[in-house]
């Protein structure tokens, strides 16, 4: 992935900005109504398809490979915790998943479950977040996913430095 931050006006900037409205959108629906809709992860999976084919800024196999990876990886949690995880963020992964590729879906999920539960933690500590009541996903899985977009190779290279 690009730096947007760094380079400027690229290609890049153009799939982040898409990128960031969809994550707003998600965060909002989830936070508000405990729903991300399909509608939404529809109309942004063609605006991604279509980045990908004027800006090709992963290889088309990457693309594809992170779809699945991403969406894989949440539907077997879901079907690990019973209904612990919504279809919602399920297919959301299966989006960031295609923006991102492999490498940046798998440090995002990473990220987003370590937001997510340090965030519950704290809510438990305080009282905010009751044991067994569902928290929305949602907008962790944006943060992850920004992160990761934005910081996720220089994440990925530190760590394997440290191997």
């Amino acid at each position: 992935m690009c730096a947007p931050i760094i380079m400027g006006w690229s290609y890049g900037l153009i799939v982040a900005w898409t990128l960031i409205s969809l994550l707003v959108i998600i965060s909002v629906s989830d936070i508000n109504y405990m729903i991300i809709p399909d509608k939404v992860l529809l109309v942004f999976s063609a605006l991604f398809f279509l980045e990908r084919g004027f800006f090709p800024l992963l290889p088309w196999w990457d693309s594809i490979l992170g779809a699945l990876v991403g969406f894989t990886l949440l539907f077997i949690i879901a079907v690990l915790s019973k209904g612990g995880m919504g279809g919602g963020d399920i297919k959301l992964y299966g989006v960031i998943g295609f923006v991102m590729g492999v490498k940046l879906v798998l440090i995002s999920f990473f990220l987003a479950t370590f937001f997510g539960a340090f965030c519950g933690l704290i809510g438990m500590l305080i009282g905010k977040v009751k044991k067994g009541k569902p928290i929305p996903f949602g907008p962790f899985i944006a943060l992850g996913a920004l992160a990761a977009y934005f910081f996720g190779n220089q994440i990925f290279y530190w760590y394997r430095s440290m191997m």
